[in-house]
């Protein structure tokens, strides 16, 4: 018998709506336009777009979003290796930085985008209290020194903050150890800080990177 070629890599991709303080948001745009400019640039070498969902910027807001994403992939996997990429902004960044970690807990600073402020409070209840953490299976390490080589400008961060974003890290990372599939977050700065073409750039090496080094 012989042996298997390497799997395809199915990429489901996230970005949000604006929230407040960011009347644009960075992640919407490339989410929007990923699509159409990888049928441009084209993917690396066995790199599939699954699907590109914009969020609403709302805990419960998303988890419809969310879940439906989840289940719809499930249902039409084809023996692929899949991987939940997230996007969000971090609006006073200067870089882009790859989250290793969620937490169990909501705590918003402001009222996401349906008004909800939850503080000190359980994403999943059932998993623990708010100290509980959940690590991404992806090797940021090696995902890391990738996009560094590729000359772009990012840091390795273990903190997601406590708010939407990190609220469906947590979900995502959950539904990934359950489905034995891989999640991964990453902010990205404005795009007064990054400009758009390089954003665009750094998600497609992103997928690359995620691609040849899990």
């Amino acid at each position: 018998m012989g042996s298997e070629g390497p799997k395809t890599m199915t990429f489901h991709v996230t970005g949000f709506k604006k929230f407040h303080g960011v009347s644009e948001n960075p992640t919407e745009t490339i989410i929007s336009n990923l699509n159409e400019y990888v049928s441009k640039t084209g993917l690396p070498v066995r790199v599939k777009i699954g699907s590109c969902t914009v969020l609403e910027t709302a805990g419960d807001g998303a988890k419809p979003a969310l879940y439906e994403m989840f289940d719809t992939a499930a249902s039409n996997e084809n023996n692929d290796c899949i991987v939940w990429l997230h996007l969000g902004v971090n609006s006073g960044a200067q870089n882009f930085a790859i989250e290793g970690q969620a937490y169990n807990e909501a705590t918003f600073r402001c009222p996401d985008e349906l008004g909800w402020q939850p503080q000190r409070e359980a994403i999943v209840a059932d998993d623990g209290d708010i100290s509980v953490t959940r690590q991404t299976e992806c090797k940021v390490e090696a995902i890391f020194s990738f996009l560094k080589k590729r000359g772009f400008d990012l840091m390795i961060s273990d903190d997601a903050g406590r708010f939407v974003c990190n609220y469906v890290y947590y979900h995502s990372l959950r539904f990934a150890k359950e489905k034995g599939s891989k999640s991964l977050f990453v902010h990205v700065p404005l795009f007064s800080k990054i400009d758009e073409d390089t954003q665009m750039r750094f998600v497609v090496s992103l997928l690359e990177a995620i691609s040849t080094t899990c």
